[in-house]
C-alpha cells in the first residue's frame, strides 16, 4: 500500500510539473503581441478611418466602393498584401475575432484590450451588415484579385476596378453566406454585454444570411467566379452546420441544434475526420463547437449524434498531438504545423486557438482527451497551443519572429502594398500602378511602413525562409492569419501574468439601460493592490473614456488619474474602486507611475 501510495505521489508531482510547462518559463509577452496583432486590423481598414486610428501611415481609401452598383460597400476589410476586399476569409477573420471575444472576456478585458477587440469587430460587422441590401442579397466582393495583382499601388491611391459582386437567389454563395451568418452571430455574442441593441441588430442579419444560405444553395465561388483562383471554396456544407452551430449559441434555440443533428451525415459532420480548420474548412470548428454542447449536458434527445461530433473533435486533436494511430498532422523539423506551401502559418494560427479553446472545454468538465496512442490531459492541447505560438513569436530554426513588429528580429519585407511604400502622409504624389512595382517593389530595403500585427506565411516545410518582398508564399500576412491570434495570445498572457505591477484591475459591468438608439453601461473598476508593500501616489492612465466618472480625482495630464486626496495609501490586499458611466466597449486602464 505505501509503495503504491508513493507511486501515485511521484507520478502526481510529475505530471503536475509537466502541466507547468504551459504557464512557465515563457520568454515572451503574448500581451504585446496581442496588442499589435490588433493593430494589423487598424492597417488593414478600407474605407474612412477614425479619429482614433493608431495606425498613422494608412489613411482614407476605398471611399466609392459600390457606387457603380448603386450601394455603399465603403469600409471592412483588405484581405492581405492586396486591395481586395474577399468576403469568406474576411467573414471568417470576424468569426475567429469575435470567438476570441467570447471565450477569452476575462482575459482579454484584464489585459486593457477589449475595446480595440470590439472595435475590430465591429469594422467587420458594420460592413457586413451594408453588404446585405435584403434578406436574400449579400454583397460578396469588391474588387478582383487579376486587375488588382496587375498594380502595386497604395490603397489610397487605388486606379484598379472596384466592382463589386453579389449573392442572391439567381446566384447564390450558401458558404459565404453561411460563414457571414456565423460571424454575425458570433459577434452579437462579443457584443452583448456592452451593446445589446447592436448585438440584436447582428443577430437578426446572421438569422436571415443563414436562412438565405440554407434555402438557395451552391457555392459561392460559382456566382462570383473571380475568386476562385483565390479562395476556391471546397464545398458548403460545413458553413452551413457551423453558422447553425453559432446560431445556436447565439439564441439557444433547438431549431438550430436540430439542424445540425438532422443534417449530421448528409453535410458530412459526422463523417469528415479532418486535420485542418480555416477560411475553407469549419468542420473541425462546427466539432469541437458541439463536443462543448455535449459535455455540457445540453444534448437531449440529440445526444448520441452530439457523441458523434465529438468524436471527430477528438480526431482532429490526437491528429495535432501526433497520438493518432499515424493518420498525423506533418509537422517541420522545428515543430510548426505544416500543411500548405502557400501561406501556411495561418492554418498554424487558426488550429493553435482551436486546440486552447477545446483544452479549456474538457478541462471545465474535468475530461481528458482518448486519442489511439495514448490518453491526453486537457493541459497538453493547450502546451501544443503553446508551441505555435512561440514559434510564431522566435522559438524556432531561425531564431525569427514571423509576427511582423514583434521582438527584435522579424521579416521586413513583407509582401504588403502599403507597408512597402512611403506613406501618403510623407509623399504626397501619388505612386502609380507601373511606378510601385519599378520604384518600391524591387527595392531592397526594409519596408518604410512596419505592418505592425501581421502574422506571414512563414517557412517551408524545412523551416526555412527567404524574407524576400517577391516571396509572397512565405512573406504575405493575412487576415485569417492574425484573427486567432487575438484570443490565443490572451489566454496564453492569462497563464504567466500580465505585469510586475502591484495594481489589479478588476472590471464589471453592475447597470445597463437604453435611451433611444443608445445603451449606457455603469462600469465598475476595482483597483487592488497585489503586492505586499504599501502603494502611494498612485497615477493610472484611462483612454477610451467618453462617460462620466466618479471616485478618481483628475490630474492636469489628459487622461490621466489619481486616488482621492482622503485615500493617501493603498495597503497591501486592500482596494479602492471608480465608477463610469459610457456607451460601447469599455475603458482602456494601466498603470503609469506609483510609489
Amino acid at each position: 500500500m505505501e509503495r503504491s501510495f508513493t507511486h501515485c505521489l511521484v507520478l502526481a508531482i510529475f505530471l503536475g510539473l509537466f502541466a507547468l510547462e504551459a504557464t512557465a518559463g515563457a520568454s515572451f509577452n503574448y500581451g504585446d503581441a496581442m496588442e499589435k496583432s490588433l493593430m494589423f486590423f487598424e492597417a488593414q481598414r478600407s474605407g474612412k478611418l477614425p479619429v482614433n486610428q493608431r495606425v498613422k501611415w494608412r489613411g482614407d481609401s476605398g471611399l466609392r466602393d459600390g457606387l457603380l452598383q448603386g450601394v455603399d460597400l465603403v469600409g471592412g476589410y483588405y484581405d492581405a498584401g492586396d486591395h481586395v476586399k474577399f468576403g469568406l476569409p474576411m467573414a471568417f477573420t470576424v468569426t475567429m475575432l469575435s470567438w476570441g471575444a467570447i471565450d477569452y472576456r476575462k482575459e482579454i478585458t484584464g489585459l486593457n484590450q477589449m475595446g480595440d477587440t470590439l472595435a475590430a469587430i465591429k469594422w467587420g460587422t458594420d460592413y457586413f451588415i451594408k453588404a446585405h441590401t435584403e434578406s436574400d442579397v449579400l454583397w460578396g466582393q469588391v474588387g478582383d484579385g487579376d486587375s488588382d495583382h496587375y498594380c502595386w499601388e497604395r490603397a489610397e491611391d487605388m486606379t484598379t476596378p472596384r466592382t463589386a459582386y453579389k449573392l442572391d437567389p439567381n446566384h447564390p454563395g450558401s458558404d459565404l453566406a453561411g460563414e457571414t451568418a456565423a460571424a454575425m452571430a458570433a459577434a452579437s455574442m462579443a457584443f452583448k454585454l456592452y451593446n445589446s441593441s447592436y448585438s440584436s441588430l447582428l443577430l437578426a442579419h446572421g438569422k436571415q444570411l443563414f436562412s438565405f444560405a440554407d434555402r438557395f444553395r451552391g457555392q459561392y465561388d460559382d456566382s462570383i467566379q473571380c475568386a476562385r483562383q483565390y479562395y476556391t471554396s471546397s464545398g458548403y456544407s460545413d458553413e452551413l452546420l457551423w453558422a447553425a452551430a453559432w446560431l445556436f449559441w447565439a439564441t439557444g434555440d433547438e431549431y438550430y441544434l436540430k439542424y445540425v443533428v438532422d443534417n449530421a451525415v448528409s453535410m458530412g459532420g459526422t463523417g469528415w475526420a479532418v486535420r485542418e480548420f480555416s477560411w475553407d474548412n469549419k468542420y473541425a470548428g462546427v466539432q469541437i463547437l458541439l463536443s462543448k454542447v455535449l459535455m455540457e449536458g445540453r444534448g437531449g434527445a440529440y445526444t448520441s449524434t452530439l457523441k458523434q461530433y465529438q468524436a471527430k473533435a477528438d480526431f482532429f486533436a490526437c491528429a495535432y498531438l501526433q497520438k493518432n494511430d499515424g493518420y498525423n498532422v506533418p509537422l517541420t523539423p522545428g515543430g510548426l504545423v505544416y500543411l500548405h506551401e502557400w501561406n501556411n502559418m495561418q492554418y498554424a494560427s487558426s488550429a493553435a486557438f482551436l486546440l486552447a479553446v477545446y483544452s479549456d472545454y474538457l478541462s471545465a468538465e474535468n475530461a481528458v482527451l482518448k486519442c489511439p496512442d495514448a490518453q491526453v490531459q486537457p493541459y497538453e492541447l493547450l502546451n501544443f497551443a503553446k508551441s505555435q505560438a512561440d514559434y510564431f513569436l522566435g522559438k524556432n530554426p531561425k531564431s525569427m519572429s514571423y509576427l511582423v513588429g514583434y521582438g527584435q528580429n522579424y521579416p521586413v519585407h513583407a509582401h504588403h502594398r502599403g507597408s512597402s511604400i512611403a506613406s501618403i502622409a510623407v509623399l504626397h504624389s501619388t505612386v502609380g500602378c507601373v511606378e510601385g512595382f519599378e520604384s518600391w517593389y524591387h527595392r531592397p530595403e526594409a519596408n518604410p511602413n512596419v505592418i505592425y500585427g501581421g502574422l506571414v506565411g512563414g517557412p517551408d516545410k524545412n523551416d526555412g525562409f527567404s524574407d524576400d518582398r517577391s516571396n509572397y508564399e512565405q512573406t504575405e500576412p493575412t487576415l485569417s492569419g492574425s484573427a486567432p491570434l487575438v484570443g490565443l495570445f490572451s489566454k496564453l498572457q492569462s497563464l504567466i501574468g500580465t505585469s510586475d505591477v502591484p495594481v489589479e484591475f478588476i472590471h464589471s459591468i453592475t447597470n445597463t439601460w437604453t435611451i433611444g438608439r443608445t445603451t449606457y453601461y455603469r462600469h465598475k473598476v476595482i483597483i487592488k493592490n497585489k503586492s505586499q508593500k504599501p502603494i502611494t501616489d498612485l497615477k493610472l492612465a484611462i483612454e477610451n473614456l467618453s462617460g462620466t466618472l466618479w471616485g478618481l480625482n483628475p490630474c492636469q495630464e489628459k487622461n490621466t488619474y489619481e486616488l482621492p486626496q482622503w485615500l493617501n495609501v493603498l495597503q497591501p490586499g486592500s482596494q479602492s474602486s471608480f465608477v463610469y458611466v459610457q456607451g460601447g466597449p469599455q475603458a482602456k486602464v494601466s498603470v503609469l507611475s506609483y510609489h
